[in-house]
């Protein structure tokens, strides 16, 4: 068995009990973690490969629970629009799509996430232009090239604007077609396997975008293939708006009234719920995927993470779509989410260990994989980031967790996706990112060029 050891980092489990330290050591197995603990490693015998991890902090892998993986064609547009007027701005955009630019565009952000200590991403991919090829097995192709586990969410609208959605109707689906393409995806490409890189999920894109068939359809599809749902769910003011002048309730209402809350649910945004939702989400342990920099690049609010937290949700941390978060990384979603928390919450409301709880063993709730991923236990996949902290950007922070939530944004010096080596010495070693760049700066200029 190829075996690894990491020694002499600071370690944080983000296991049940919180366990820390302060040098501790990680034993890699194949795919699995088979030892962790205080101090030096024991001596090993047999071939193995040992990591110097001193001056680092060694973490669980994060966890990105929402994307947009095509946006990466079109950062920088639409600047100072509010979600919907963003939406109506960049959908005659998304029209160019075909599978080639949806590679490109997923193949550097899911490089990008690597690169920020992502070693799970899910991606909600709901735009599917008619003459735009297979988009969902463009995505499923970028996910192998870089190496990330990806969870592929199949998502759908089947409201143009002739019925009172934001997208042309060119830009939908019938609502059965839809259905039938993503029960396809389901078939073709989940794997439920413990250890799998690639997972499904049933997307209907919001519940002012697509109509009460599809939503229900959808979760009778999940539930009947055992997959987990996902859309997203009071983003902004104007939706809940909309949402009681069409439907008579709140978004979260309407969408309980429907079926979609419960434990294989996770719902992106949440930032305006009433104290009933919140508690409604808790007692369902339906999950929050919390996107702080979406959130504050379009104005839609501060999401109460802390109310939600305390009600018992998973909440998990998204970067959300590269057209409203174009940094695109994971790892600084960490530091916003404690910020906005505080903000809204005070110096109290959330703390560099909750955030780091958030980017992964919450996460891996949000995901339904706390069991293979998400904290750093014998038996547990070996998806672990290595940060370098003793360098002149974190000197003298003592807390290797502060220094990682609160100070610069570090590139992880090692990331392993299963055992398996996808970033080492802050560079990417599964694919060339100077390929991945000239790779998207053509597909963004012929999207940008069709349209014009």
């Amino acid at each position: 068995m190829a075996r690894l050891v990491i020694d002499g980092p600071a370690v944080s489990t983000v296991d049940g009990s919180g366990t820390e330290f302060a040098c501790g050591h990680v034993i890699v197995e194949d795919e699995r973690i088979v030892a962790v603990g205080d101090g030096p490693a024991p001596a090993q015998t047999g071939q193995h490969t040992r990591v110097d991890g001193t001056g680092c902090l060694l973490t669980p892998g994060l966890v990105n629970t929402h994307h947009h993986l095509y946006q990466w064609a079109t950062r920088g547009h639409a600047q100072n629009g509010a979600l919907f007027e963003w939406l109506t701005t960049l959908y005659p955009v998304w029209r160019g799509l075909d599978a080639e630019i949806t590679h490109g565009a997923a193949s550097a952000g899911l490089a990008k996430l690597a690169l920020t200590g992502c070693t799970t991403a899910a991606d909600h991919h709901y735009v599917f232009p008619r003459a735009g090829g297979d988009q969902f097995a463009a995505l499923v192709a970028a996910g192998r090239r870089i190496g990330v586990r990806l969870h592929a969410v199949r998502g759908s609208m089947d409201r143009g604007r002739s019925s009172g959605g934001l997208p042309p109707d060119d830009l939908v689906e019938e609502t059965e077609a839809a259905l039938i393409a993503t029960e396809r995806a389901v078939a073709e490409h989940h794997d439920p396997a413990p250890n799998s890189t690639l997972r499904v999920a049933v997307g209907p894109c919001s519940p002012f975008s697509v109509s009460r068939e599809l939503m229900t359809g959808a979760a009778d599809l999940a539930r009947r293939a055992g997959v987990r749902l996902h859309t997203h769910l009071a983003e902004t003011t104007d939706e809940e708006e909309q949402c009681l002048a069409e439907f008579g309730r709140t978004p979260a209402e309407h969408v309980e009234q429907l079926g979609w809350l419960g434990d294989d649910v996770w719902l992106a945004h949440t930032v305006h719920l009433s104290g009933d939702a919140v508690k409604r989400l808790g007692a369902t342990r339906t999950g929050s995927a919390h996107c702080p920099t979406s959130n504050g690049r379009l104005g839609t609010g501060i999401a109460p993470v802390r109310d939600l937290l305390d009600a018992g949700v998973p909440v998990g941390l998204g970067v959300d779509g590269a057209a409203s978060n174009e940094s695109g990384g994971l790892v600084e979603e960490l530091h916003q989410a404690l910020l906005q928390a505080r903000q809204r919450g005070g110096p109290d409301a959330l703390s560099a260990r909750e955030a780091l709880w958030m980017g992964t063993i919450g996460g891996a709730r949000c995901l339904g994989r706390e069991q293979e991923i998400g904290s750093i236990e014998p038996g547990k996949l070996a998806d672990l980031a290595l940060w370098r902290l003793d360098g002149l950007d974190h000197a003298g922070i003592a807390d290797p967790v502060a220094a990682l939530v609160l100070g610069p944004v570090p590139t992880p010096t090692l990331l392993l996706v299963g055992g398996r080596t996808v970033v080492e010495d802050a560079e990417l070693r599964t694919a060339d990112e100077s390929v991945l760049a000239r790779d998207l700066r053509a597909v963004s200029a012929r999207l940008i060029a069709e349209v014009s």
